[in-house]
């Protein structure tokens, strides 16, 4: 196994302007030892999956506050599946209703965390994770 460090990029999809828990997530991963590329708010789809592909991330975590997620997640999805990046986890957090979670995983999302989930679990599921991959 490689001593390369996990990395991951945190986006902003969409017009929302909220980035406070994206902040904090892209903190706490690198504070686990994570390298962390944070792209900043109001990214589309496309931004994104091309920011995934040109550094080579093991993990995408997707940040969604506008209730968008079924618009924007399967996009990136698909833009990155495009790219061949079938084996980049793809992680959502944020507003989610209880309802979307098993369309937005049948639609290639690894795993969504909801407002209230530690930053622990979520670098215990990376680490998990990439490491099977």
């Amino acid at each position: 196994m490689s001593d390369r460090k996990i990395r991951v990029l945190v986006a902003k999809p969409g017009l929302d302007g909220h980035d406070r828990g994206a902040k904090v997530i892209a903190r706490a991963l690198r504070d686990a030892g994570m390298e962390v590329i944070y792209t900043g708010l109001r990214q589309t789809p496309e931004m994104i999956a091309a920011a995934a592909l040109q550094e080579d991330v093991d993990a995408v975590g997707i940040s969604i506050l506008s209730g968008a997620h079924n618009t924007l997640c399967p996009r990136i999805v698909d833009l990155m599946k495009a790219n061949g990046m079938d084996d980049t986890l793809i992680l959502v957090g944020g507003i989610v209703p209880q309802e979307d979670i098993a369309k937005l995983k049948d639609n290639g999302i690894s795993e969504v965390f909801l407002p209230g989930t530690s930053t622990e679990d979520i670098v215990t599921f990376i680490n998990a994770n990439v490491r099977s991959n």
